[in-house]
């Protein structure tokens, strides 16, 4: 299968064992009922083998939608899936399952990792001086700004250890607008921002970068901010202008076998038609920027 023949959001690539393991939301069941999580698997970035599903929920299991933005981690000898789940009587949370392959199968493990009162989506996690973070998206439905948020979690993964922090706002950055069919499709009046689907990885001038996305000039884009000292807890700055400015959005950053950086997104923004596009990534000018 081609990469072109992929029809998932929200991608995210794991490098392990020289293969390449593909993550993402299935786009048919993105914004209904859901199942399960697939993966691919490939040793080019071009040709995958699969989809092999991963996941599939069970009956009774208590989440029946929302099955968003699974991320994969190698850690401590076994696998971590983090992703969202939701449901008509649940607020959409972050959760983990757990696996000992890539390529599952996975179980939840642990406890939610976001509040049960909080709407959060997209959690990543970023790795400092022997700590596990995770960042997320406070969602709009809580908070009109949009806020990006850090929660500190237990070694193990199986739960938050701290309370959770603000890191931004996506009304902070100059190229993220807010919603124009806030009211129309959501109800809610006024100014309304979204974030979703943050990643952290730090470059070689010493500063922490975060890509995230938002509603641009024209509609789904990709930002970025920098945390100068190089810290998870900023101070985060925005850069002023989108790397992806329009159709496409929520990705990720990874190195492939070889050390070189690269940078993978849903294009378009279409329902059935979303497909994981890969470009190589540079910092450039002060700046990131895709090529």
């Amino acid at each position: 299968m081609h990469t072109s023949e992929i029809n998932i959001r929200d991608p995210y690539v794991l490098v392990h064992d020289g293969a390449y393991y593909l993550y993402g939301t299935r786009s048919e069941t993105c914004w209904g009922p859901a199942e399960g999580f697939d993966c691919y698997m490939s040793r080019d970035m071009e040709n995958w083998t699969g989809p092999v599903e991963i996941f599939k929920r069970t009956e009774g299991f208590f989440a029946t939608q929302n099955f968003w933005a699974p991320e994969c981690y190698a850690y401590n000898g076994s696998f971590y899936l983090l992703t969202t789940f939701g449901g008509p009587d649940i607020k959409k949370g972050i959760y983990i399952l757990k696996a000992e392959q890539p390529q599952g199968p996975y179980a939840l493990y642990g406890k939610r990792l976001t509040s049960d009162d909080w709407t959060c989506i997209d959690g990543t996690l970023y790795f400092e001086n022997g700590r596990v973070y995770m960042v997320y998206s406070h969602s709009f439905e809580d908070t009109p700004d949009g806020d990006i948020c850090m929660t500190e979690l237990e070694p193990d993964l199986s739960a938050a250890r701290t309370e959770p922090v603000v890191l931004f706002s996506a009304k902070e950055a100059p190229w993220a607008k807010p919603v124009p069919f806030a009211e129309a499709e959501f109800g809610i009046k006024g100014d309304v921002y979204f974030t979703d689907g943050p990643c952290l990885f730090p470059m070689e001038d010493g500063k922490l970068y975060m890509t995230w996305s938002s509603w641009g000039d024209v509609d789904y884009a990709v930002g970025v901010a920098v945390s100068e000292n190089g810290n998870i807890h900023g101070p985060w700055k925005q850069l002023a202008e989108p790397i992806w400015p329009q159709n496409g959005g929520h990705g990720m950053v990874f190195r492939d076998v070889s050390g070189e950086q690269y940078f993978v997104l849903h294009y378009p923004n279409d329902k059935t038609k979303e497909r994981p596009c890969f470009k190589k990534l540079v910092l450039e000018n002060g700046g990131i920027h895709l090529s």
